[in-house]
């Protein structure tokens, strides 16, 4: 490693000790600040819904899960997929696996069986490479392949909680979601960092 990513790397870490989000994740006993951010859009929305059934897209290390294992009981389930493993959640069948992969996504599809989900969740990112217009299309790719999956496995009034991140594509990718939902909302939670070009939609009502 070079000297200036030696440097910035330990000034990543001051930050991320220092964060608020990261103090209250380890004394509230959660796997990671993101819990919060779903803590947040939640108490503005109202996602979750006792008894609703979940597909948690790029779930690892399973905050979103958790969080949502907690709010919809033990009639709702939820199905959590991640290329990464897993610690095992109350309430959650989790499949580790690259939803890239066409024939993890139709295992996927076998699972659910017809089933229709209420709520498609997705805090995916790509590696950063640290150039943002690289990472911003790698965003937005994942962001469209959420859309496609959404599309086939949604209920009629299901919603779709998707990460974004703001660039060039960002209106792009908007217009898609138009074209599948009425009602879009674009959230900036607090737990977000500041500096952060991270942003979360949550469309609802889907199109006949």
């Amino acid at each position: 490693m070079s000297k200036s990513s030696s440097l910035s790397s330990k000034r990543w870490l001051k930050r991320h000790i220092r964060d608020k989000y990261v103090r209250l994740s380890y004394e509230k006993d959660v796997r990671s600040r993101a819990y919060f951010k779903l803590d947040q859009i939640h108490n503005a929305i109202r996602l979750f819904k006792k008894g609703i059934k979940i597909v948690d897209l790029g779930a690892s290390p399973g905050s979103w899960s958790e969080y949502a294992s907690k709010k919809i009981g033990r009639l709702g389930h939820i199905i959590a997929c991640d290329i990464l493993p897993m610690i095992p959640i109350k309430n959650v069948s989790f499949f580790q696996g690259d939803i890239r992969d066409l024939n993890f996504f139709n295992c996927l599809l076998s699972y659910l069986n017809n089933i229709k989900i209420d709520l498609v969740m997705s805090d995916i990112a790509p590696n950063m490479s640290g150039f943002h217009c690289i990472d911003h299309y790698r965003s937005i790719r994942l962001n469209k392949l959420v859309l496609k999956i959404s599309e086939k496995i949604l209920s009629h009034n299901g919603k779709l909680l998707i990460k974004s991140f703001y660039g060039n594509q960002f209106n792009v990718l908007i217009k898609k979601i138009k074209n599948i939902f009425i009602k879009i909302k674009i959230f900036k939670p607090d737990a977000s960092r500041i500096n952060s070009r991270e942003v979360y939609i949550v469309a609802s009502e889907r199109r006949i």
